[in-house]
């Protein structure tokens, strides 16, 4: 790759906004009207088409080639949607990029894509089906150069149609072109699409993401980023997005807050963004702040400057990053989520103690919990269970049926550490309880004398809007079932969950900035549509073929 020199800024950090947001205390100035039904769009001058989505170097696949099977056996916890990383200053954005990314791989696993800016102030972009190493290789980083950059990675359902959903997207239209990755979800999405097709927008996806991309086109704000804020102002629900452009990088935090997104920088003056730290520290950026919620990040030639979308004094961060979403060594919402979840441990060792033997975790999200546990209780923590790491996502099952397949095919038990023992077995939660089950069945039958479950979390009794592949409610099992009675159902001799009380009076001051949705039922942001799962698990049809109510089947009034 051609070497080029460094992008310098010439402005400091006095320029971004320190400790206290100001997006909780005054709105911008600038901020546009209230979102009205468009007129129809006209073809004069004075009103830009809608964006044509294009999609530089991807790659396709055949149809057959990436269908992916459904592997659910013993996979019920809940999904984030994605991750995404924004690098500004850096003649190497695209393989720091790349390496970012496979940082975050653990927030979605089933596509990943990468978008830079020339030298030529050309936007080039590559985005596939699969994990970010079969993704990207060198020849293919080798097609991605530029000083600046933006990439994604996604969980979705199965099916070789997903393509065309995997992020960033790349829009053209009258003033140039347009980059976005986007981390969320949007509760409005449905009446937006709806409201953008009846007076002329055609779309490429089924995605939330790509209504933004129109907005931002038929907006006539000025100067880009008052677009951006225009655009943003119609949406209502979670999002945390990058946005990449010829000349510009600029990061966008919902007003409420509720996905991660931090910014920092490497030694060489390059600015980075990403969904956690972990990111930062595989890259050896610097971590400087969280993006705020409501604020509007401008990266360019200049330096970077902040702006205000909407002032919101009450912000309602994801508890689940926490529990389960985020990776330990990541500092989430200004917390470390390592010692958030050895607190939890704590917690349950202390308010829901039992007589055992041995302290094992459901690996990995459970370990940290497990940890704090065992040092609360002075009960020795052991790895009772073995996470294979190396389970695709296709596999061959033989003909005659092996009971529990998927779960075994993950977790293998540790017959000599479970023998005989009391065992307490720590997870983050539960979802529907089929998981929990066969793992209380495999202990048993790897010797176990009693299996007592204790859960790193309140239970779970509505669904997420906000990003997070959740069920329905009607399919949460604590949404139908008392504690009691989850615990004949799966099996244990035990059960009990982090108290919701005790979570937040252990956030204290902090815990009125957290959405607990999810275990109350109160959602910060009425949905505006219901999200109804089909077919006992995670649906979503993606198709183009039919009505628009058939596009987006899964969505109801």
């Amino acid at each position: 790759m051609a070497a080029t020199t460094t992008t310098t800024f010439s402005s400091s950090l006095s320029l971004i906004p320190k400790p206290n947001n100001p997006c909780t205390t005054k709105p911008l100035s600038l901020l546009p009207k209230p979102f009205l039904k468009p007129s129809p769009l006209s073809l004069s001058s004075s009103s830009p088409p809608p964006p044509l989505l294009v999609h530089g170097v991807s790659q396709y696949f055949s149809s057959g080639e990436h269908s992916l099977p459904s592997f659910e056996d013993g996979d019920e916890k809940p999904r984030e949607e994605c991750g995404v990383v924004g690098i500004f200053g850096d003649p190497e954005a695209s393989r720091l990029c790349y390496l970012a990314l496979h940082a975050l791989q653990h927030r979605g696993q089933e596509g990943a894509g990468i978008v830079t800016v020339s030298n030529e102030k050309v936007l080039q972009t590559i985005t596939g089906v699969g994990l970010v190493s079969e993704v990207f290789n060198e020849s293919k980083l080798d097609q991605l150069p530029g000083e600046f950059a933006i990439g994604h990675v996604r969980y979705s359902t199965a099916g070789a149609s997903m393509l065309k959903n995997v992020q960033p997207f790349v829009a053209g239209y009258r003033f140039g072109s347009i980059g976005v990755a986007h981390n969320g979800n949007l509760v409005n999405y449905k009446q937006l699409r709806a409201t953008l097709e009846e007076n002329g927008s055609i779309f490429n996806t089924s995605s939330d993401t790509e209504v933004v991309l129109h907005l931002i086109a038929i907006s006539k704000a000025r100067p880009f980023f008052m677009r951006i804020i225009d655009a943003c102002e119609k949406l209502q629900g979670a999002y945390s997005m990058v946005f990449v452009t010829e000349d510009k990088l600029v990061a966008v935090r919902d007003p409420h807050g509720f996905r991660p997104l931090v910014m920092g920088r490497r030694s060489n003056g390059a600015v980075v963004f990403a969904s956690e730290t972990c990111a930062l520290d595989l890259i050896e950026a610097t971590y400087e702040r969280e993006v705020y919620p409501g604020e509007v990040l401008v990266v360019d030639k200049d330096g970077v400057k902040s702006q205000c979308l909407m002032p919101h004094n009450e912000p309602k961060q994801c508890i689940f990053e926490h529990i389960y979403f985020s990776l330990p060594n990541s500092i989430v919402f200004g917390r470390s989520v390592y010692e958030s979840r050895h607190v939890f441990g704590e917690i349950l060792a202390t308010e829901s103690p039992v007589d055992c033997d041995v302290v094992i975790a459901v690996p990995d999200s459970g370990v940290v919990a497990a940890l704090g546990y065992a040092a609360k209780s002075g009960v020795a923590f052991q790895q009772g269970l073995i996470r294979s790491h190396y389970v695709g996502r296709t596999f061959i099952e033989p003909s005659q049926k092996i009971r529990d397949f998927g779960v075994k095919l993950k977790l293998s038990p540790v017959r000599g550490v479970l023998e005989g023992k009391r065992v307490v077995v720590v997870d983050d939660s539960i979802v529907r309880g089929t998981t929990s089950s066969k793992i209380v069945r495999l202990l048993r039958e790897a010797g176990a004398k009693e299996v007592h479950m204790r859960i790193a979390s309140p239970p779970i009794v509505a669904s997420c809007y906000y990003g997070v592949d959740t069920p329905s409610s009607e399919e949460l099992i604590s949404n139908r079932m008392s504690v009691q009675e989850i615990s004949d159902f799966i099996g244990s001799d035990s059960l009990a969950f982090l108290s919701f009380d005790t979570l937040k009076k252990h956030l204290g001051d902090d815990s009125k900035s957290f959405c607990y949705a999810c275990f109350t039922g109160d959602y910060p942001v009425k949905p505006a549509e219901v999200k109804v799962k089909r077919g006992g698990g995670d649906f979503i049809d993606d198709g183009l073929v039919g009505s628009f109510d058939n596009i987006e089947a899964g969505w109801v009034r």
